[in-house]
Order: C-alpha cells, then sequence, then structure tokens
C-alpha cells in the first residue's frame, strides 16, 4: 500500500481498530455501529459530552445541542477516553490528565479521517476541505487541522514513501 508518511502508533491503533470491524470507507464510518460493535451505550443529550464506566456499564454521552459534525468529534474524543484510558481525570495528576486530552485530541483527527482512508481524498482538488468535510461528516477546522498534519508529516519524512 502507498502511504504519504510513516504513520504514528496512534493512527496505526485506529487503523486497526477499524480493519478489525471491517471498516474500509468514510460512509462506513458510524457512531451508532462503533458504539454496539463495543457494548457501549450511546446517548444524546442536552448538556456537555462525557463518558461514564460504571461496573459493566460504559457509555458516552454528546451534546445535542451543537451541530452534528461536532456531536460526531465528541464522540471520538469520549470513545478515546473509554478505550484508551484508565483513571478518574478528577484524580489524578494534572500532568497525567493533559496527557490523556493530547491522546483524545490526536485520537479524533485520526478516528475522523483514518490514514487508511485517506486513499479517497484528492489532495490537489481546490475544495478539498469541503469535500473532506463532507466525506467524513466532521467540522471544516477538523480536516484542516488533518491536512496540516499530513502537510508536516510529509515535508518532515519526504514524499512517495511506501509501507
Amino acid at each position: 500500500m502507498q502511504t504519504l508518511y510513516p504513520t504514528t502508533s496512534l493512527e496505526d491503533w485506529v487503523t486497526e481498530f477499524y480493519l478489525r470491524m471491517k471498516i474500509y470507507r468514510p460512509s462506513q464510518i458510524d457512531e451508532e455501529i462503533i458504539a454496539k460493535r463495543h457494548a457501549i451505550f450511546l446517548h444524546k443529550k442536552p448538556h456537555p459530552s462525557f463518558y461514564q464506566i460504571v461496573g459493566r456499564y460504559r457509555g458516552i454521552t454528546v451534546d445535542t445541542r451543537v451541530l452534528k459534525t461536532i456531536q460526531r468529534e465528541q464522540f471520538f474524543h469520549e470513545l478515546c477516553h473509554l478505550l484508551r484510558h484508565a483513571g478518574k481525570q478528577s484524580k489524578m495528576p494534572h500532568s497525567f490528565r493533559i496527557l490523556q486530552e493530547w491522546d483524545a485530541y490526536h485520537f479524533t483527527k485520526y478516528a475522523a479521517i483514518p490514514h487508511h482512508m485517506l486513499k479517497f481524498v484528492d489532495f490537489d482538488d481546490p475544495y478539498v476541505v469541503d469535500i473532506m468535510s463532507d466525506m467524513f461528516k466532521i467540522t471544516s477546522d477538523l480536516c484542516i487541522e488533518r491536512l496540516e498534519d499530513i502537510k508536516r508529516r510529509k515535508l518532515l519524512f519526504g514524499k512517495g514513501m511506501t509501507s
């Protein structure tokens, strides 16, 4: 497979996460299905997003007062906390909480626009941000951030690298 740059371990983790669920195309990324496959209850309510673990119960609540694209990004953020993090943030050292938030921030970008789906993006199209926003059902801001990351990594590691 041709790749744009050497992937990070988090990008690889997200790709493997999707491939295990047989999610290969942007249209297959569905919060309801992802939640159901991982025994996570997904709630949509008019208050700030959060995740919750109580015994065997695992839930994510996203804020219905915001746009659907933002709800999707909130879902990915909370999903990261649920799947990759342990402990109660209010009781952990500040630096560890910052590290978890950094991980959730990057996870959100990679889950929203996974590396293995970049092949569906025409980076030379002048409307690439709008196209990606529509294709992946996320905000233009997140698309711009992901594109800047891709550009930075391509410059850092060179073009046309293969994996």
